[in-house]
């Protein structure tokens, strides 16, 4: 009889067993505190519509592009969806799919024209 492959079990995966303490992107999420980026892109966006890109997550990756050398948002996107270092920095769990490149360069462009 032919044997297949199942595994039963629930997938438990933890992003910060498995990324080490020494891990760069680690340790600076550990020391760096954006909150107050809340208030300060608040007059940015609107009160209706859909929800944007989180202003701590679309600062977070415009500063790994710039540590990483990315010049590209498709490519700090893939990048970004490849490695469980950044997934922990970006505050993102494996199950959830990053955000689409266009949504980053569009509020790049907002923040760009000044508040609403």
């Amino acid at each position: 009889m032919q044997g297949r492959k199942t595994d039963e079990r629930e997938l438990r995966f933890s992003l910060s067993a498995h990324v080490p303490g020494h891990n760069f992107y680690r340790r600076l999420k550990d020391r760096l505190d954006l909150e107050f980026l809340y208030e300060l892109t608040a007059p940015y966006y609107g009160h209706c519509g859909q929800q944007s890109i989180d202003p701590v997550v679309c600062f977070k990756l415009c500063l790994v592009a710039r540590l990483e050398n990315i010049d590209s948002d498709r490519r700090l996107f893939e990048h970004c969806s490849l490695r469980l270092d950044l997934h922990y920095f970006l505050d993102y769990q494996l199950y959830e799919p990053l955000s689409w490149h266009s949504t980053l360069s569009r509020t790049r462009q907002l923040l760009a024209h000044g508040p609403v």
